[in-house]
C-alpha cells in the first residue's frame, strides 16, 4: 500500500502550487476512501487542511485555507489533488496525503511533500 505525494517546492507569497497524491495497492477501490490533506509545520501539531468524501465527493476545508485551496480527486487515476492559491508564508509545512474512512481499517498516510512559501 502506498500514497505518494508530489508537487511541493518553493514558491513566492501570492503564488500557487498543485499537490498530487497517487494511491496504489489499496485493498478496496480508491473511490471507497475519504481522502484528506494534512500539514505540519516545524514545532506544531499536524493540522487538517481539506477532505473530499468517498461517495458524493463532498469537500470541506480548514479555516486557514478556505477560499484559497481546492481539493479534488480522480478515481480513475487513483489520485487526489490540492490546488493551493494565494499562498502565504504561514502555509509553509510538510503536506501529507491521507486515505481512510473504511470501517474497521486503519487509515493510510503518505510520506509528505515540503511546501515552502518565501520571498
Amino acid at each position: 500500500v502506498q500514497l505518494v505525494e508530489s508537487g511541493g517546492g518553493l514558491v513566492q507569497p501570492g503564488g500557487s502550487l498543485r499537490l498530487s497524491c497517487v494511491a496504489s495497492g489499496f485493498p478496496f477501490p480508491f473511490s471507497s476512501y475519504n481522502m484528506k490533506w494534512y500539514r505540519q509545520a516545524p514545532g506544531t501539531e499536524r493540522e487538517f487542511v481539506a477532505v473530499i468524501t468517498s461517495n458524493r465527493g463532498t469537500t470541506n476545508y480548514g479555516d486557514s485555507v478556505k477560499g484559497r485551496f481546492t481539493i479534488s480527486r480522480d478515481n480513475a487515476k487513483n489520485s487526489v489533488y490540492l490546488q493551493m492559491n494565494s499562498l502565504k508564508p504561514e502555509d509553509t509545512a510538510v503536506y501529507y496525503c491521507y486515505a481512510g474512512g473504511i470501517v474497521g481499517r486503519l487509515p493510510y498516510w503518505g510520506q509528505g511533500t515540503q511546501v515552502t512559501v518565501s520571498s
